[in-house]
């Protein structure tokens, strides 16, 4: 199976961090947490849910296992400003994927990233690659050194 742009972007991006990992294309929706797991035989807890909100015009990414919700007041706590749930164009804009495939790596700009820290207890998880049927695998701890490219905090206080 070839790969989108998109995703073949996300691999170029994790290849150029040091990461040999390979993205996969899968026949089933990966769209949900739950579809995700399934469709790669993992828990839920495993999938790294990337989801953006909007504080004021900066966005913020939320990397959360998907056995979790974030609390977005506390999230706002955190931020020390108003946040709201990103809409689907703010979203493509500021991350260059649709919601339901935003990768944690590979935005056109560095955007203030938050990393659930139920993430790190896995030796494996499984992030979005650029679209709904694409996924790769990683270890956690790579997730929490993407302060080299953004500003990583983890987030257990967030889970709702």
């Amino acid at each position: 199976m070839t790969l989108s742009a998109k995703a073949e972007h996300v691999q170029d991006t994790l290849r150029t961090l040091g990461l040999d990992v390979h993205v996969v294309k899968l026949a089933e929706s990966t769209r949900t947490a739950a579809e995700a797991a399934s469709a790669v035989g993992c828990t839920v807890g495993q999938i790294v849910k990337s989801l953006v909100f909007r504080a004021d015009e900066v966005p913020v990414l939320v990397l959360a296992s998907g056995a979790n919700f974030v609390d977005e007041e506390r999230l706002a706590a955190l931020m020390g400003t108003p946040i709201t749930r990103a809409r689907a164009d703010f979203v493509r804009q500021h991350t260059g994927y649709a919601i339901g495939g935003v990768a944690p790596v590979g935005h056109p700009q560095p955007i203030p990233t938050f990393v659930d820290e139920d993430l790190l207890q896995y030796e494996k998880v499984w992030a979005a690659a650029g679209g709904p049927f694409t996924v790769f695998a990683c270890s956690p701890d790579f997730l929490a050194t993407l302060g080299k490219v953004t500003c990583v905090k983890r987030v257990a206080d967030l889970n709702a």
